[in-house]
């Protein structure tokens, strides 16, 4: 009797057939590890919230980034937890602040791991806010201004990609401009062009001592319910300069993530945020969860989606993973 259906199955019938015709493929190389760099000496504190990361001294810092190095984890994205505070977040711009401090360090000792800096100031101002309060709101434009002040001097330390995550309007145009001025030509911009005010933030906030002291951060940060706002962000972005787009938070808006890889022709930056971590390593600690196959599965619908790189947590042991 003639067949009258597909044998799909043909192409599933071992797992070398399977690798053969695998269309997606998830690599060391994608991958870029987030790390908290605090003030002080000796340390290494596990945040609560986020089993298996840390808070990392200068002191211990070259330690880690070796391993990273170690496992072909070729970019690291650096996160300041500074000792004191300001209402303007000084600590962001200041020649000795702790993430020029780590970037300098990381450049002489491993100089071919790529450090990206995360540009912003929430991590560093009083208030937790990502700029400047003026009437109990941030003033866009007097933000720009110290935002481009902690390019140039996460630049000038050696950053080899500034990340600036603070949404503020125009906030790659007035950075691209002062890198420029300041002789930084070549140093790309990942921007942060398409990033959520969402709940998934909580343990991120916990690492960076980051949580706003009053209201929330969504007169900046885009409204979940949206899709085509995305677009629009990131068209901005790219007239303004953008040399990478990130999509922050990754898993709940991998709609955004093909969005934006189908409408714009520059590298795509899935983020993969901490409450999207900190919600597999809780599940796999009650043994609910295969968490290898699961973060592998996850990280792979993020490629699949059209993400060229992924910023996760789970970067080393992926690549752990990868490797066996």
């Amino acid at each position: 009797m003639e067949n009258k259906f597909a044998r799909h199955r043909r192409l599933r019938s071992s797992n070398a057939m399977r690798s053969l015709v695998r269309e997606n493929h998830l690599r060391t190389e994608d991958l870029i590890y987030p790390i908290f760099v605090t003030e002080g000496e000796n340390i290494k504190n596990e945040v609560v919230s986020m089993p298996g990361i840390f808070q990392v001294s200068l002191d211990r810092l070259v330690e880690e980034m070796k391993e990273v190095e170690s496992l072909d984890i070729r970019a690291v994205m650096l996160f300041g937890v500074p000792s004191e505070k300001d209402e303007q977040g000084s600590g962001a711009f200041i020649e000795n602040g702790i993430v020029q401090q780590a970037t300098r360090l990381i450049k002489k000792e491993i100089p071919d791991l790529l450090v990206i800096a995360d540009t912003c100031l929430c991590e560093y101002t009083s208030h937790g806010h990502c700029g400047v309060i003026h009437n109990h709101d941030v003033d866009n434009d007097a933000s720009l201004k110290l935002l481009a002040k902690t390019a140039v001097s996460q630049a000038e330390a050696g950053a080899d990609i500034i990340a600036p995550s603070n949404m503020m309007d125009g906030f790659v145009a007035v950075i691209r401009d002062a890198l420029d001025e300041a002789g930084f030509s070549n140093v790309p911009i990942m921007s942060y062009a398409v990033k959520y005010a969402s709940a998934y933030y909580g343990p991120f906030r916990d690492a960076a001592d980051s949580t706003p002291q009053f209201g929330d951060r969504k007169t900046y940060q885009m409204d979940p319910s949206n899709r085509l706002e995305a677009l629009r962000e990131a068209e901005s972005d790219v007239e303004e300069g953008a040399d990478f787009l990130i999509v922050k938070p990754a898993l709940s808006y991998l709609d955004i993530v093909r969005d934006v890889k189908n409408n714009f022709n520059a590298p795509i930056v899935a983020y993969n945020v901490s409450g999207e971590y900190s919600m597999v390593k809780a599940a796999a600690m009650n043994g609910w969860i295969n968490e290898r196959e699961l973060v592998m599965e996850k990280l792979t619908a993020m490629k699949r989606a059209g993400a060229d790189m992924i910023i996760t947590y789970f970067a080393k042991d992926a690549a752990k993973w990868l490797g066996k």
